[in-house]
């Protein structure tokens, strides 16, 4: 989702240099221009030929998109300061519809992912430029499972911002188009290093699931054996355990994996997994 160049404000700027745009009002009688607007500027203008309107490239003219519509008691104000903040350098008109927009993402994201999606796709629109407006949206189309506009949006903010935390995401947005050596490869890179403990197991359970998409199931398993399996109070400790045991199941090792649902379970005190129940099995 391409964005167009910005002014100062934060609106929207026409992408042409001001040569390129239409002459405003005036007296025709000045030195050089023309007596018909159709016919363009004369060659002895040093200002050159402007094609008349008509004939202007209409690719450069920015497309409108759908923009779903905002709760009226949605103000913008429900975000965290700190993203308000990242909204500053826009106009306040354009600030206020962004943040309503992100506020929908958030509102969404888990009842209807697809309609959280087109928020993010709005906000987008309008503050492509902005690191945290980006990732929202690659968040937000990756729960809605459209994997290749995930990784263009994520890509983006990564640039914008050098932030790597959404690595894992990347990585498995890329088994979701059916890459999982490309997968493997976002997990083997040196941004990796970078990854805080949360987000180094989330990049664990990805790269163990591309193991798995190449039918590596032994190697799915060695790439979840770590210390970090004797954890038990940090929240991605459950993920962790519930990710192994269902590798030794997959490998066809029953018993152990029978033993390591029994473990999640022990410390998954919200019942966010069905560990309980397979474990029984």
């Amino acid at each position: 989702m391409e964005e167009r160049p910005r002014n100062n404000s934060g609106r929207p700027s026409s992408g042409r240099p001001s040569s390129d745009r239409p002459a405003r009002g005036g007296r025709t009688e000045r030195p050089g221009a023309p007596r018909k607007v159709s016919e363009g500027r004369e060659v002895s203008d040093p200002r050159g030929f402007r094609a008349p309107p008509q004939e202007r490239d209409q690719s450069r003219i920015r497309p409108r998109i759908f923009e779903p519509d905002i709760p009226e008691d949605v103000t913008g104000e429900e975000l965290e300061k700190s993203v308000r903040a990242e909204l500053l350098s826009l106009s306040a008109e354009n600030a206020k519809v962004v943040a309503r927009h992100m506020v929908c993402v958030n509102l969404y994201m888990d009842v209807d992912p697809e309609l959280a999606h087109k928020h993010a796709v709005a906000a987008a629109h309008h503050a492509g430029r902005l690191a945290v407006v980006r990732e929202t949206a690659g968040y937000a189309a990756y729960r809605a499972a459209h994997y290749e506009i995930a990784l263009k949006e994520l890509r983006a903010a990564n640039r914008i911002s050098g932030d790597v935390s959404m690595w894992p995401v990347m990585a498995d947005c890329e088994r979701g188009l059916g890459n999982p050596l490309k997968a493997l490869s976002l997990a083997g890179s040196p941004e990796v290093k970078r990854l805080d403990k949360a987000e180094e197991i989330e990049m664990r359970i990805v790269a163990s699931g591309a193991r798995r998409d190449l039918g590596e199931v032994d190697a799915a398993v060695v790439t979840l054996q770590c210390k970090e399996l004797k954890n038990e109070s940090d929240e991605w400790a459950v993920r962790l355990r519930y990710a192994y045991a269902d590798a030794l199941e997959a490998a066809g090792r029953q018993d152990e994996a029978t033993e390591w649902f029994s473990k999640c379970a022990a410390i998954d005190h919200e019942e966010s997994t069905d560990a309980q129940e397979r474990a029984a099995k």
